[in-house]
């Protein structure tokens, strides 16, 4: 029934944000029509946790190794955060071309894109 999940980021400046995400991540894509990317992500998992006030959304990208992720990411230019220790794994948020942040972190929970 389900065949997979479309994210959507919303970005002030969109086709900064998409050459980042594929000259710099190096994700895959495809043009819907009109320069506008469809990017292929990475195995996903999704997660429900009890919301505090109002209901939304937050989208993460996942890494084996957190400390040579940063190493790399500098490496191209892009401005992380220094890692923090979150229980649930080491995150870094990173900043796009458009100033949005994006997390990507290092799980230390079982992740269900290895079953």
């Amino acid at each position: 029934m389900i065949v997979g999940v479309h994210a959507l980021l919303y970005s002030t400046n969109a086709d900064l944000d998409r050459a980042f995400l594929r000259d710099v991540l190096g994700f895959s894509n495809i043009d819907a029509g009109d320069g506008w990317l469809i990017f292929k992500l990475p195995p996903a998992e999704l997660g429900v946790h009890p919301a505090d006030g109002e209901e939304h959304s937050e989208l993460y990208l996942l890494c084996d190794d957190i400390a040579s992720t940063i190493v790399d990411l500098r490496a191209k230019s892009v401005e992380c955060s220094e890692p923090s220790d979150q229980g649930w794994g080491v995150l870094s948020m990173i900043t796009l071309p458009s100033g949005g942040k994006l997390g990507v972190y290092e799980p230390r929970h079982p992740l269900a894109i290895k079953l």
